[in-house]
């Protein structure tokens, strides 16, 4: 069991490498992370990842920046997702390149020492030049929840809570890299009390527990004109030949173009690890699952927190409470 990353160098080799580019290019068409979500119930006008969002409006960054703009804020993190394959459904031909990748499943137990592994989602990332990742921990899962049924922020607080650890799923986490471009983006991860980063290059892999461990990507550099053009709802196309446009919500007007050395792609790969079958079956069979108002229970007779009127106040509070970001 292991905090720290592991590095896979060479991950696929040329013609692994290669054919995840042409899963990258033949997609298409890339929406951005401020619309992917389900639609949950609980407090649905909180913002998915409410917690990470304030904490980089607050703080302006890793490198506290951008306090003479804030208006760019929200476009420095509005970057670009899709959803590849989660669990049995995929979406992208060619995916199993990756999700059954031998080497991605022996590190999973190295950094959970747990020898049974269940490949459960793999999606893509996209930076555009003046983007980053705010500090962050990734979306847990729990034994009945998950971010199909609860709300990402509630997750997060339900993990570094630590009430839940009996029905918490060890999620193994391998962010890898592709395309050779060479424009900073580097991963950055708190670890022993302090940020270490990872340059990315073309065909590796960084395996770790990023549910625990706060982590984010610096700014790529390069034009940042189009951030002043982004607005959610828009899209990032693959035109051909290398070539990438964002376009406004009618899908047709052309704000910004990009080739692809411009832009930092990443595809993360997340497995379950799980003890033994035993269980694995308890997951599969939904055995001792928790429920929405199990978990508000809970946390709230621990925070002491009263109930407020409004489920929203509630979930800031709760975020306050449990989320404590690196300084």
């Amino acid at each position: 069991m292991t905090a720290g990353p592991l590095v896979l160098d060479p991950l696929l080799g040329p013609a692994g490498a290669e054919e995840v580019v042409r899963i990258w290019h033949d997609f298409g068409s890339y929406g951005q992370y401020s619309n992917e979500g389900f639609d949950t119930q609980f407090a649905p006008e909180l913002p998915q990842r409410y917690d990470a969002r304030e904490n980089f409006v607050r703080t302006g960054g890793r490198f506290h920046r951008d306090v003479e703009d804030p208006g760019l804020l929200g476009a420095r993190t509005n970057y670009f997702r899709e959803t590849y394959a989660y669990g049995e459904e995929t979406f992208a031909d060619g995916v199993d390149v990756l999700m059954h990748h031998d080497g991605l499943l022996d590190a999973a137990r190295k950094i959970h020492g747990r020898d049974v592994i269940v490949p459960a989602i793999l999606y893509a990332n996209i930076l555009l030049p003046g983007q980053e990742l705010a500090v962050h921990t990734d979306v847990p899962e729990f034994r009945g929840a998950n971010r199909k049924v609860v709300p990402q922020w509630l997750l997060v607080v339900m993990h570094h809570s630590g009430l839940f650890d009996a029905w918490r799923m060890p999620i193994a986490t391998a962010i890898t890299y592709f395309g050779r471009g060479e424009r900073g983006g580097e991963l950055a991860y708190f670890v022993d009390g302090e940020y270490q980063t990872y340059s990315p290059r073309h065909d590796t892999a960084v395996v770790l527990d990023t549910d625990t461990v706060f982590h984010g990507v610096d700014r790529v550099t390069g034009d940042e004109s189009a951030l002043r053009v982004l607005r959610s709802g828009q899209r990032l196309h693959h035109d051909g030949d290398g070539e990438w446009s964002l376009r406004d919500r009618d899908g047709e007007t052309v704000l910004a173009r990009f080739e692809t050395d411009d832009l930092r792609y990443s595809v993360s790969w997340k497995g379950y690890c799980f003890a033994d079958e035993a269980e694995r079956d308890a997951w599969a069979n939904h055995t001792d699952d928790l429920t929405l108002e199990r978990i508000i229970e809970v946390l709230l007779a621990d925070s002491g927190i009263e109930r407020p009127a409004s489920d929203v106040d509630l979930g800031k509070q709760l975020i306050d409470r449990y989320v404590a970001f690196p300084a």
